[in-house]
């Protein structure tokens, strides 16, 4: 197991800021925001008698150049996130050279992650209930909300057999998905695995949740600028959409097929508050400890990192205990490692979120250029690091550290190297 290492060698995102690596990197370095007004549903609507709105956050990060019929001859039988992972996961198999017909199919494996199934079917099926039509509720409902239908689903296309399973652990999900397929590949179950995350929850039972959870941001007026992650002004995080979806291979594997390599995982950690149920611990020791053991497993002195890609959700506790363990972990040089925030143009897309952020990292180092952290305009004495807010900025980037830690104390980090052919 020692001797196998796990390089990734394709890429295919569905997201806010674009729909194909091509879009979505033009938009990722350009600092352009995919955050409007709710348009999946009426997120306008007043109450009763009222100007107020039932809705106190009225805006999200939309897929908008999506067509589900290009990706299934009968898209209504399978839940949004499924339509977007399954355009993402071609994408993620014609990059890296891949067929139905090229695999090994029981040395191929999925492994995704997915937050909140489908609340539309939830939602409706609810109705039906309220309206004692229970006949109404269709035979697809309890397959589509199933976390374990979005990979199950995407294996059924590939054709693959190997491990298969859907990873649920909040923001995290998708995080945890990436790494527990390296750890697949490593010990030997598997060549290769489609991995990553798929969420599409912008509907009115998630979107008035999180709002009573007072998470959102509720800055409605000005929408682009609504997610500010490390900002002194942030007041929470933009619901997104999307997915996220990379092949890792062993590197024999990809050696052998004579495949393009874009990056290799070196370490992968992941620990637990074990703390509440959304709070987090106020010492940010396990966030530390996600970190430090991503780093140690990965062989490599701190000093080695050259990039972080935050976890940064725009939340004021997140923000600020992110930062407070960057520092905790990487001591002065903390201030001189580039950070930066996919979140402040894509908003927060959940289990997907961290997926897409992985690619924006291999992006990052691809092109030896951060991205930028838009939106940032109002220092905060808490968030004092290297947020790259002045647009996107040259860089040598050779090892890149990626963060998630999810609601309920779930954690993990990730440590990339780009592929040098070595």
């Amino acid at each position: 197991m020692d001797d196998t290492r796990v390089v990734i060698t394709g890429l295919g995102i569905v997201s806010p800021i674009g729909s194909d690596l091509d879009t979505f990197q033009d938009a990722l370095f350009s600092g352009k925001s995919g955050i409007g007004p709710i348009s999946l549903f009426d997120a306008d609507v007043r109450e009763p008698n009222s100007e107020r709105h039932q809705f106190t956050t009225r805006i999200a990060g939309e897929v908008k150049d999506f067509d589900p019929n290009t990706i299934s001859d009968r898209p209504q039988r399978l839940d949004r996130a499924t339509q977007l992972a399954f355009s993402a996961s071609d994408m993620a198999l014609s990059d890296a050279g891949l067929t139905t017909s090229s695999i090994v199919p029981e040395r191929t494996g999925v492994i995704v992650g997915t937050g909140i199934g489908d609340m539309n079917t939830i939602e409706t099926g609810f109705e039906n209930l309220a309206k004692g039509a229970v006949r109404r509720i269709r035979p697809t409902a309890l397959p589509k909300v199933l976390p374990s239908s979005l990979p199950g689903n995407i294996a059924i296309r590939l054709g693959s057999r190997g491990v298969t399973m859907g990873i649920s652990t909040a923001c995290a999900s998708s995080t945890h998905a990436i790494g527990e397929s390296y750890w697949v590949i490593r010990r030997g179950d598997a060549d290769i695995i489609l991995s990553g995350g798929a969420e599409a929850a912008i509907t009115p039972l998630t979107i008035g949740a999180f709002g009573a959870m007072r998470v959102l941001s509720r800055d409605n007026s000005l929408p682009s600028r609504a997610s500010r992650p490390f900002d002194g002004q942030r007041d929470g995080f933009v619901m997104g959409e999307g997915a996220g979806l990379l092949v890792l291979e062993s590197l024999k594997s990809a050696q052998k097929r004579g495949a393009r390599i874009y990056a290799e995982i070196l370490g992968y950690a992941a620990t637990s508050d074990a703390f509440h149920a959304t709070g987090m611990r106020a010492d940010v020791a396990e966030y530390m400890r996600a970190m430090s053991q991503a780093l140690e497993m990965a062989a490599i002195d701190r000093n080695d990192i050259d990039y972080i890609n935050a976890h940064g959700s725009s939340t004021p506790m997140n923000d600020a205990a992110e930062t407070r363990a960057i520092r905790e972990v990487f001591g002065d040089r903390a201030y001189k490692i580039p950070v930066s925030a996919t979140k402040s143009m894509t908003g927060h897309l959940l289990s997907a979120g961290a997926a897409i952020e992985v690619i924006a990292t291999i992006s990052s180092m691809e092109r030896q250029c951060v991205h930028p952290t838009i939106n940032h305009s109002k220092p905060d004495p808490d968030c004092d690091l290297d947020y790259v807010v002045e647009g996107s900025r040259k860089s040598r980037l050779d090892t890149a550290l990626k963060n998630s830690f999810g609601m309920g104390g779930h954690n993990a980090s990730l440590v990339l190297r780009r592929w040098t052919s070595n």
